[in-house]
C-alpha cells in the first residue's frame, strides 16, 4: 500500500455513507481532518481495528500552520546566529545596540537578537517574522533608486504576478472603495507618507514595511462610469533587498491588517 498523503487517499477506505457518527458532516471532511491531524481513524466506527492499524502506518499528516512556520523559521534563525549583527547596521538601515538589531517596520521598532528572536512593543505577526529575518540575512543593502516599478517587473515569473494581483492589489482596491478612510489610517497607524501624485492617481502614499523595501500605493477614485483604480509599486531595487516570496508575504500580511482595521470600524 502506498503512503496516504491526501484526503482522497484516505476517503477510499471509508464507508462513504456520511453517517456523521464521527462528528463530522461527511466522510471526505473526516478524511481531511485525519490528514490535518485534527482527528484519527478511530473516530470512524465502521473501520475495523486491523484496517486502522494498517492505515495509520501509511498516513502522512500535514503540518499545522505553527509547525510550518517553525520549519521555515528555524533555518533562518540558525543563519542569524552566524551573522555579525553590528556589521549589518548600515546595510539594513537599522540601529545596533546591546548585541541587538532594531529595524523599523511600518514605523514600529522590531528588535532581533543574536539568536533570531524578534521582540516588539506591538504584536509580532507571523507574516512579519519570515520577511524580517530574510531581510537581515540576504538584503544586499542596495540604496533606493527612486524609480518605481510594478511587481511584474521585479520578476519574470508569471505565477507570482498573478498571485500578487489577485491576492493583494484587487482586494486592496475593493477595501479602499468600501472604506475610503483607509488611506488616512495607513498614514496615521502605519507611518505612511503622502507623496506627489504619481501614475495619474488621485492619491499616492508610501509605506515602509522595511527600511529599504518601500511600497508606493496609488489610488484613483471612481468617476461617473469609470471604476476606481489602485496600483502598487516598488523601488526597482526591491528584489535585491528582499526575495519575492517575502515581498509577497509582507503585502498579503498588510492586507490582513487593513481588513482587520476596516472591520473594527464597521463594528463601532
Amino acid at each position: 500500500m502506498s503512503q496516504l498523503d491526501n484526503p482522497l487517499a484516505i476517503y477510499k477506505f471509508l464507508p462513504k455513507s456520511n453517517c456523521k457518527l464521527c462528528g463530522v458532516a461527511t466522510c471526505l471532511a473526516f478524511a481531511a481532518a485525519v490528514i490535518k491531524g485534527e482527528t484519527d481513524l478511530t473516530g470512524c466506527p465502521h473501520l475495523e481495528s486491523t484496517i486502522i492499524e494498517e492505515l495509520n502506518g501509511k498516513i502522512i499528516r500535514q503540518a499545522t500552520p505553527e509547525e510550518q512556520l517553525r520549519q521555515i523559521l528555524e533555518p533562518l534563525q540558525r543563519e542569524i546566529v552566524t551573522l555579525d549583527l553590528s556589521a549589518s547596521e548600515k546595510r539594513l538601515g537599522a540601529t545596533f545596540s546591546g548585541n541587538e538589531l532594531t529595524i523599523k517596520c511600518l514605523g514600529k521598532d522590531f528588535t532581533v537578537d543574536s539568536k533570531g528572536n524578534i521582540i516588539s512593543d506591538c504584536h509580532v505577526n507571523e507574516w512579519v517574522t519570515v520577511p524580517l529575518l530574510n531581510y537581515i540575512i540576504y538584503s544586499a543593502g542596495k540604496d533606493l533608486s527612486g524609480k518605481w516599478v510594478p511587481f511584474r517587473e521585479l520578476s519574470n515569473k508569471t505565477i507570482w504576478d498573478s498571485y500578487f494581483e489577485h491576492k493583494f492589489e484587487k482586494p486592496l482596491k475593493q477595501l479602499t472603495d468600501s472604506y475610503p478612510d483607509l488611506i488616512e489610517d495607513m498614514i496615521y497607524i502605519f507611518n505612511g507618507k503622502r507623496v506627489e501624485n504619481s501614475f495619474s492617481s488621485d492619491i499616492s502614499l508610501v509605506l515602509h514595511p522595511l527600511p529599504k523595501v518601500p511600497v508606493l500605493i496609488c489610488y484613483s477614485k471612481p468617476e461617473e462610469d469609470l471604476e476606481s483604480k489602485l496600483n502598487v509599486f516598488f523601488d526597482m531595487t526591491a528584489e535585491e533587498n528582499l526575495n519575492l516570496d517575502s515581498i509577497y508575504r509582507l503585502c498579503v500580511g498588510l492586507l490582513m491588517m487593513f481588513q482587520k482595521i476596516t472591520l473594527r470600524h464597521i463594528k463601532q
